[in-house]
């Protein structure tokens, strides 16, 4: 059984989700399924269909979560001391010695990685290339654009 590293936020949000598919979804899908049994002929009923439907994704969905759940290594980053190397869930603030810009990346897992808040998943080429370095160290790192050269400013873990 393969185990993937995942935030305590990242399995906060699925437990999250999946409560809220237990308790509040589900209910509601079963009660469309009776509502729309008592329009009689289900052959031709529509919003029968559409709820069975739907239920399928519901159901599917919870099964997908329990199952990223129980496959999850849940690391707390912020209960491992920092000694300013780079590993999975940290905050990493780089500079691109190039234009002098910096920026923020918090290393996670694959279901976690939302490049438009910053998250990036430990298995990136970016990632990949921070793993295991230290604050202060400068690297390249292979982009579309063409290789980069970061130096790494800051290690969190937050």
């Amino acid at each position: 059984m393969n185990q993937f590293p995942m935030t305590v936020q990242g399995a906060d949000a699925l437990r999250e989700e999946l409560n809220y598919l237990k308790t509040v979804k589900r209910p509601r899908i079963v009660n469309d399924i009776a509502d729309a049994r008592e329009h009689g002929d289900l052959k031709e009923n529509a919003e029968y269909h559409a709820a069975r439907e739907e239920q399928g994704f519901c159901e599917g969905r919870i099964q997908e979560i329990e199952g990223k759940l129980g496959n999850a290594q849940v690391i707390d980053v912020s209960k491992i001391p920092n000694n300013g190397k780079v590993i999975f869930g940290v905050t990493v603030t780089l500079l691109n010695i190039d234009t002098d810009e910096e920026v923020k990346y918090q290393i996670v897992g694959d279901d976690e990685a939302d490049i438009k808040n910053n998250r990036i998943s430990v298995n990136s080429p970016i990632a990949r290339g921070l793993i295991g370095k230290e604050v202060d160290t400068e690297i390249e790192i292979k982009t579309p654009g063409g290789l980069v050269e970061y130096e790494i400013i800051a290690v969190d873990h937050i």
